[in-house]
């Protein structure tokens, strides 16, 4: 799984409650193929145990600073190293990383190695409230680190609720995928995706939608995040979890997906428009629940705005449009006309009735329409489509940049 097939990461496991999460993210950092080199301090071992991680992780567990053979640990395992993430990080691993502490093997590595470096602090809420915490949090940051700010939710036993939890593993593995991820011409880009239904009242309790999960552009939000893009996601009622380190911006109807798009287009530097926006809406919506007893009902349908059309004024001068298509029928030629008629550089088309693709599904097969080419893609997981949209993306990014150049003359 991309970005971490063959790569190597180094977990680092200290003494808090939290140790828990990390054998599952071990194991995610594993199934995605990571080559993962677990170090734990030996308060972290009071906690889990080195034989479950050396189970899930297929390694040995590195624990001791210094032993027969092992004199040089912490240096071949900091050099090996291309992403180094400690999960958890108690107050007082944190408060000695910072001060550039070497007396155990993980603080060792963290000085010996010039891999990015993740930091996932989990404590009580009154410890990481404390000021020399934050403060030291801000140290770490000052320092290169990268430093997630705890979850809020339950804590240990009869400790109740605050900030302080450790984040859940799948929200560290996307950090962790953002820092491997090498840097392209997404890197500080602005991206706007939009994912998902929208829904059309027609009275207080019904509407109109159809079977989008937004599992194909929460991909692509993901993926565009992880590439180093700063990404804001325009949903409308997904079936799907939204990604890590992604702003998201809920709709409902039509209307707010046109009028959020509106809003974000301007400081876009490209879009791409995923959702599965109703084309039709009821012409009038009843102000109460319409009775089954009163018989047969004809409900007069209007167009909705076309949000991918209406775009055209509000892009900025080398932006990156992506339109999707979604047919049953004279799929190429539609997606030509779409493509013509929206002014987009790229429409991504599939067929709503081919197995395995279009909506509920994990998988989609698509066709990349361009306006000198078209391209068709194999079956794939929307995870792997989604890279190979943004692949295209990039690509006429740095056409746009390029171009930019010569205009101003560099």
């Amino acid at each position: 799984m991309r970005p971490f097939d063959g790569r190597r990461v180094l977990l680092g496991i200290t003494g808090g409650i939290a140790a828990y999460k990390a054998a599952w993210l071990a194991r995610l950092l594993s199934q995605g193929g990571a080559v993962v080199d677990v170090v734990m301090t030996r308060a972290a071992t009071e906690f889990v145990g080195a034989v479950t991680l050396e189970a899930l992780t297929g390694r040995p567990v590195h624990v001791d600073l210094l032993g027969v053979g092992r004199a040089l640990d912490h240096i071949k395992l900091a050099r090996a190293a291309e992403a180094v993430v400690v999960a958890p990080c108690t107050a007082d691993f944190l408060a000695r990383a910072v001060h550039g502490h070497a007396d155990d093997l993980l603080s060792a590595c963290l000085l010996a190695t010039t891999a990015p470096v993740l930091l996932v602090p989990a404590m009580n809420d009154r410890m990481w409230a404390h000021q020399q915490v934050r403060a030291n949090a801000e140290r770490a940051r000052a320092l290169g680190y990268t430093v997630l700010d705890p979850d809020e939710g339950p804590l240990a036993a009869g400790e109740g609720s605050g900030p302080g939890r450790m984040p859940e593993p799948e929200t560290i593995l996307a950090h962790v995928a953002r820092q491997l991820e090498p840097r392209a011409a997404l890197a500080g880009k602005r991206v706007l995706v939009t994912a998902g239904p929208t829904r059309e009242a027609i009275d207080p309790v019904r509407f109109i939608s159809n079977h989008s999960s937004g599992r194909m552009g929460v991909a692509i939000a993901d993926a565009a995040w992880r590439r180093g893009a700063d990404v804001t996601l325009i949903a409308g009622p997904l079936a799907v979890p939204t990604p890590a380190g992604v702003r998201v911006l809920r709709v409902e109807s039509t209307q707010e997906m046109a009028d959020a798009v509106a809003g974000e287009l301007p400081n876009a530097d490209a879009l791409v428009m995923a959702a599965a926006p109703s084309d039709f809406r009821p012409a009038r919506v009843a102000e109460a629940k319409i009775k089954r007893g009163a018989g047969a009902r004809a409900i007069e349908l209007e167009p909705t705005a076309d949000i991918l059309a209406s775009t055209r004024a509000r892009r900025r001068p080398g932006a990156v449009i992506v339109g999707f298509a979604l047919e049953t029928h004279d799929a190429l030629p539609n997606a030509r006309a779409k493509l013509a008629s929206k002014g987009v550089d790229l429409i991504v088309l599939n067929d709503a009735t081919e197995p395995g693709a279009g909506f509920g599904v994990e998988t989609n097969r698509v066709t990349f329409v361009s306006r000198d080419a078209e391209e068709a893609l194999t079956l794939l997981p929307k995870r792997d489509v989604a890279d190979a949209i943004l692949d295209r993306v990039e690509a006429l990014l740095r056409g746009s940049d390029a171009d930019a150049s010569l205009a101003a003359g560099d």
